[in-house]
């Protein structure tokens, strides 16, 4: 692995960028563009400052200033994106009691290695759905600006809830905790509540809106399942975040949840557990995309077997929940719902996100698709398939390789080789 200093790897990237002649050439044995079903052999990408310049047949000689990466022997293909992450945290057996102990500078110090880790698995881009104190919009920020290595974070900032919801910060508070610091407020209650909310993340700086609109398994609450927003609150918050050009991602397990989720017309659900064919076929109406995150299933219930890992409130839900996820998700491939690559990585830890691909195949889904879910499907939803999602001339340098064939074996996704991000080699 090559490693330098973010300040190093962005000068680096300035001098290479700025010598007319210098390119590249990525020796590709094996090219899955992000486009095409059809796997290129004997490929090389040339890459020039950020930019892919040309994708052509066969392995080109180097001329002076040129340098070759060789990776005859890897699966090449775009840089990976999840749908679903949350960068500045990591639930342990401490989370309870880390959320109130922990403060705006140690989530903010947490933060930096999550990230790193994410990026060196392959992760070049991500959506941070919920963090805490804005904490991932500063983040961003460090990682645009060259001050930390991560991959590029499209966040929601705090994620918006009702008063006892999944989202709500306070709920794992005593009666003798408060604080008025606006940043911890996750809560509202009412239509123009909702609105002002919404108002409020745009204010923050966020790149879309996350609600929780039923419960949830890690938070301090009885019901995982339970609507939490009435339809005309859900109606508020969808109509003002897309005024303002946001798109909204609903946490939502229960069915009526997700339907009323659904109905007033989200982007994307997240989790989807208790999703029936009625919301099923209405999300292929609506378009709406969904994000399963079934490793974060898998981590939860593996963890709720040991009856001392979370506190008794919880256990039950992970139990329930947990179970379930995997096979909603094989019946939404089926019934041809757009599936998005997310994996709730920070439920379980960040740097394994590609265990996903492994379970995603598991419940039906063909290889190719699921690495099409983490590429240009998330491109397209977040309008940036110009740019990224796939391996073409004129796009930008997000390039990772892993050993092997996943067509053959999607399990080697979770050992990426190569990682190279807006032209700048991260990984070797």
């Amino acid at each position: 692995m090559m490693r330098f200093p973010a300040g190093a790897l962005a000068i680096c990237a300035l001098v290479f960028a700025g010598s007319a002649d210098a390119a590249t050439l990525i020796h590709a044995g094996r090219l899955i563009d992000g486009v095409s079903d059809a796997v290129r052999e004997r490929v090389t990408i040339v890459v020039e400052g950020n930019r892919i310049m040309v994708v052509e047949p066969g392995f080109r000689a180097a001329t002076a200033g040129d340098e070759v990466i060789d990776l005859g022997a890897a699966t090449v293909m775009p840089g990976l994106m999840d749908m679903h992450v949350h960068l500045t945290s990591e639930v342990s057996r401490r989370a309870e009691i880390e959320a109130v102990k922990k403060g705006e500078a140690d989530r903010a110090y947490d933060s930096v290695p999550f990230a790193e880790r994410t990026l060196l698995a392959g992760f070049t881009t991500v959506r941070n759905v919920g963090d805490q104190f804005n904490v991932s919009i500063a983040l961003r920020r460090a990682v645009e600006e060259g001050k930390v290595d991560g991959p590029r974070i499209y966040t929601s900032g705090r994620s918006i809830g009702s008063t006892g919801g999944h989202a709500d910060a306070s709920n794992v508070w005593g009666p003798y905790l408060y604080s008025e610091d606006p940043r911890l407020n996750t809560v509202c209650d009412s239509p123009d509540g909702c609105r002002e909310a919404v108002r409020q993340r745009y204010k923050d700086g966020v790149d879309s809106i996350k609600i929780t609109a039923t419960g949830g398994v890690l938070s301090q609450a009885k019901s995982g399942t339970a609507p939490q927003f009435t339809d005309e609150e859900l109606a508020a918050i969808v109509s003002t975040a897309h005024d303002y050009g946001l798109k909204v991602a609903a946490h939502a397990h229960g069915t009526e949840g997700i339907k009323r989720a659904v109905k007033a017309g989200v982007d994307s659900i997240e989790h989807g557990t208790f999703l029936d064919d009625e919301t099923m076929r209405l999300m292929k109406q609506k378009g709406t995309h969904y994000v399963a995150t079934i490793s974060a299933g898998r981590w939860v219930y593996d963890q709720a077997q040991d009856p001392t890992y979370f506190p008794a409130i919880i256990r039950p839900k992970a139990l329930e929940v947990g179970p379930q996820i995997q096979g909603t998700f094989a019946k939404a491939w089926k019934a041809g719902v757009t599936i998005m690559f997310g994996t709730d990585t920070g439920v379980g830890p960040h740097g394994g996100n590609a265990r996903e691909f492994g379970y995603m195949v598991e419940a039906g889904m063909p290889a190719m698709a699921a690495i099409r879910s983490a590429t240009m499907v998330p491109a397209r939803y977040l309008g940036i398939a110009d740019r990224l999602g796939s391996i073409e001339s004129g796009k930008l340098a997000d390039i990772v390789a892993v050993p092997g064939d996943p067509l053959a074996d999607v399990r080697v996704m979770e050992r990426v080789t190569f990682v190279m991000k807006d032209g700048v080699v991260y990984k070797r």
